[in-house]
């Protein structure tokens, strides 16, 4: 009795198709994407991160102007300038920022994203996009078009100007991540972070500048979490963080030193009260 040898009906050696691979580029933008969707749809958000700084911007000239008159010699235009930029950051990033943490939380969005292929550092940036975008762009129209109209000088060391906004966004988000583990609620965000906006106000030479206040008090704000960061871009824009005269491009670098060691620490610090303490989930 003979057999017939089986024959095969299929090719077994195909190459196999895969799917796009992920990468943290493509997942911060998927994040990104939908944390913006989200933050159009909330108007109490939209409001804050774009009306009230304005209102605050348009208060400041004058608040400025009154400083400038029992302090003569006051840079009112470029104060008003870095004043603006600094609370645009200020409600854009850290503020928003803050609320985000908290609702994504609550709603327990982060937790299902803990499930998938993004790692514990890219959802916090993911979250962070819309407003590091937004806040980015705000400081940008305000910069570029208040320079132009009140004919203010070029940056002087626009390097030092980048690390100055690469530290202040850093820090901001830490201290966000930082203010969302005691924050149980979106709504109570506007109280919990509003020790940390008044340092940033009036503390970081936003509202009042350092200049003019007491030799002893503006050394204290120097130290403050938000203060280093700040500095560092108004001495890489105006060459001086006015406690000395400005200085040029390699001047700019001298004046600049103690503000990056100081930032420097506390952007550590509030890196590590982040990852210390922030939370995943409602605590129950």
């Amino acid at each position: 009795m003979t057999t017939a040898a089986p024959t095969t009906t299929g090719a077994t050696t195909g190459a196999t198709t895969t799917g796009p691979q992920s990468t943290t580029a493509l997942r911060l933008l998927a994040l990104g994407r939908a944390e913006a969707t989200l933050l159009v749809r909330n108007r109490t958000a939209l409001f804050t991160a774009l009306v009230l700084p304005l209102v605050l911007i348009s208060s400041l000239r004058g608040l400025l102007k009154k400083q400038a008159e029992s302090n003569p010699g006051l840079d009112v235009d470029s104060l008003l300038i870095y004043g603006s930029v600094g609370m645009i950051l200020a409600f854009v990033v850290y503020y928003n920022l803050t609320a985000a943490y908290v609702g994504r939380r609550g709603e327990l969005v982060l937790k299902r994203l803990r499930t998938g292929e993004a790692g514990d550092l890219e959802i916090l940036l993911g979250t962070a996009v819309p407003s590091l975008a937004l806040g980015l762009l705000m400081s940008a129209l305000i910069g570029i078009g208040g320079s132009v109209g009140l004919h203010l000088r070029v940056p002087v060391n626009p390097v030092l100007m980048l690390v100055g906004l690469v530290l202040t966004l850093g820090t901001m988000i830490a201290l966000a991540a930082l203010s969302s583990a005691f924050t149980k609620t979106v709504e109570s965000a506007g109280i919990t972070t509003l020790p940390v906006m008044l340092i940033m106000q009036f503390g970081s030479g936003l509202f009042v500048p350092l200049e003019i206040m007491p030799s002893q008090l503006a050394d204290i704000c120097r130290l403050l979490p938000t203060t280093p960061a700040f500095q560092l871009i108004r001495v890489g824009w105006f060459g001086t963080d006015g406690s000395a005269p400005a200085t040029d491009f390699m001047g700019s670098w001298g004046a600049a030193a103690p503000h990056m060691v100081t930032g420097l620490v506390w952007l550590g610090l509030a890196v590590w009260g982040a990852v210390r303490y922030f939370r995943w989930e409602p605590r129950r």
